[in-house]
């Protein structure tokens, strides 16, 4: 009973420092670069797919709880999805509950922290005390069955509700969302992330046009992937899978950056 209590009163303060704090940071996001902002952009991006609606915040945020409470019952850690997904995500849906104006909820620093402390309050108490709760034979048991379960949710699930959201926005950004996810499921793993930033280059280039910003907008997404994939070696991978001979100087820049692929 002692250790369950210092659990969630540790809980209790660990939650509300990482929910006031990813939530204010996210907030602060959307004034850059007026301001310095403390959030991931691809929160920013998946914040902005949501389209300001509670419900899609609420259904995104949920979708990874589960893997979070999975990974916080199998092995007693928590994923980089608390801070980056449930906690801003949920504290926008309680944030645009009964108000729209974004000026005043998902855009307004102080409002968002002290929602997104309440939720990190919630949701570190809950995950923390329940995996100290579960006896170890229960706990291999819903590793076993909640991980695989979460990672369907998490893929393929998830990249075909963002694929569909982003044919659903109109033919550019549609195109702009399937290549680009094309491209981060061969390079990440993951269709999300390039999915989300496909929505983003497309809508902005709808409302905006092929101006300065949005030409750097593109051009920062292309390098991005370039050089994500170069790290992950992914060009060594896809040459050798396609039976093409790799350049020795290819090699030798993977060599020297500690890049090249294990076997």
């Amino acid at each position: 009973m002692n250790e369950t209590l210092t659990i969630l009163l540790e809980s209790v303060v660990i939650g509300a420092l990482i929910g006031f704090g990813a939530s204010a940071g996210v907030a602060r996001m959307f004034h850059a670069p007026k301001v310095q902002g403390m959030g991931a952009f691809r929160t920013l991006g998946e914040l902005n797919a949501c389209e300001n609606d509670p419900v899609a915040h609420f259904s995104f945020g949920l979708g990874f709880f589960f893997n979070a409470w999975a990974s916080a019952v199998g092995t007693g850690a928590l994923t980089s999805d608390v801070d980056h997904r449930i906690v801003p995500h949920w504290a926008a849906a309680l944030s645009m509950a009964k108000n729209r104006n974004l000026a005043e909820t998902l855009h307004n620093p102080r409002r968002m922290a002290f929602f997104g402390a309440g939720v990190g309050v919630v949701l570190v108490s809950v995950l923390n005390t329940t995996a100290a709760s579960i006896p170890s034979s229960l706990q291999e048991v819903a590793a076993k069955v909640l991980g695989p379960a979460s990672e369907w949710l998490i893929n393929p699930v998830m990249p075909i509700v963002f694929w569909m959201a982003a044919v659903d926005a109109g033919r550019r950004t549609g195109g702009w969302g399937t290549v680009l996810g094309g491209l981060a499921h061969v390079v990440m793993g993951n269709a999300v992330p390039g999915i989300v930033l496909g929505i983003v280059v497309g809508k902005a280039v709808d409302d905006l046009g092929w101006t300065r910003m949005t030409r750097v907008l593109a051009g920062a997404v292309i390098t991005l992937f370039t050089a994500s994939a170069f790290l992950r070696g992914v060009d060594l991978t896809l040459l050798q899978q396609m039976k093409v001979h790799v350049p020795d100087w290819l090699n030798q820049v993977h060599d020297s950056t500690g890049t090249k692929p294990t076997d």
